[in-house]
């Protein structure tokens, strides 16, 4: 693959020389593998692993993005080995796992650091200092984005929304969250980081390396997956607001439906009254469903008399400028 930016194309090349016609990547190099460096730790462990993940789904081709993951969580990259094996299993060529591979910004084509930062500059993080916590964090430890600290122990990367907007400016640490940063902060996690301090994400376990998270990506699991909160302060404002003010939603309908998706949604329906106290005197009032207590609270109006449904528009059976329908 060329140096050449991602975005940039034919006809943007045709207009070198004129400004305005440049697409500048954060991720310039999220179209090539390292090619370079053979080096890799997998073995017939590793491949029995990609097989057990290939046998998990009906097309075996299925498991690929899993597959990527614990190929990272042994070498800490996606490697040319690692495209090779996963090429080998699935029965595909290596053109189409790295094609897989160069497109999400998850896997990555150069040895990520023992613990991999990433830092959210995407709308509210920016706003609320997103970009200072990068250039923050890249001034304290002496790299740019998408590189490694000489030791090994730190890679940076900036991330395009972290999908935690009620947290920010969020960072994340081998994919753990760390919520409301500062540059402060940052700085202190990056030494505690550095110094093989022990770590704990603000709703989630302590913090492991980032290959390690890796083979949990892959459906490997830790055994960690219930240590710490699911949910902070700030996702559960609005629940625990309805749950204090006695506030419900219209309507107390469960959800129909069989099977496992109306099995969840009468388990969510549930969870959603306890936590908002369903049951209680409402500053709102809640419908019951009906039809007549839906026509008790509508206006009435000459054409609408009270308690009696408006009657449904008649649907025109002649064209424009023909007669009236018998």
């Amino acid at each position: 693959m060329s140096g050449q930016p991602v975005g940039a194309s034919a006809a943007s090349s045709s207009h070198r020389g004129e400004r305005g016609h440049e697409f500048e990547s954060y991720f310039p190099e999220s179209g090539s593998v390292d090619m370079s460096d053979p080096s890799t730790d997998i073995d017939e462990t590793t491949y029995a692993e990609l097989r057990e993940l290939a046998s998990r789904y009906p097309q075996p081709r299925s498991a690929l993005l899993p597959m990527l993951h614990l190929v990272q969580s042994v070498d800490g990259r996606v490697s040319p080995k690692g495209i090779e094996a996963c090429a080998e299993v699935l029965g595909i060529t290596t053109a189409q796992v790295s094609g897989v591979a160069t497109f999400y910004t998850m896997y990555k084509r150069r040895p990520a650091g023992t613990h991999h930062v990433g830092v959210c500059t995407t709308a509210l993080c920016a706003v609320m200092g997103g970009d200072v916590l990068l250039e923050t964090a890249s001034r304290h430890l002496g790299i740019g984005v998408d590189e490694t600290t000489p030791d090994g122990r730190i890679s940076l990367e900036r991330i395009e929304c972290n999908a935690a907007c009620d947290f920010a400016p969020v960072m994340m640490v081998n994919w753990e969250f760390m919520d409301d940063m500062t540059p402060e902060k940052a700085v202190a996690l990056l030494d505690d980081l550095r110094d093989g301090n022990e770590v704990r994400s603000t709703r989630g376990a302590t913090l492991t390396s980032w290959r390690e998270a890796e083979r949990v990506l892959a459906g490997f699991p830790d055994g960690r997956a219930d240590e710490g909160p699911s949910a902070g302060p700030q996702s559960l404002l609005g629940l625990q607001i309805a749950k204090d003010k006695g506030w419900a939603a219209p309507g107390d309908e469960k959800p129909t439906g069989d099977g496992v998706v109306g099995r969840v949604a009468h388990r969510i329906a549930d969870a959603v009254r306890e936590v908002a106290g369903v049951g209680g005197d409402h500053e709102a009032q809640p419908a019951s469903g009906s039809s007549s207590d839906a026509q008790a609270h509508a206006p009435a109006t000459a054409e609408t008399p009270q308690g009696k449904a408006p009657s449904k528009p008649r649907r025109r059976t002649t064209k424009p400028g023909e007669g009236t329908a018998k």
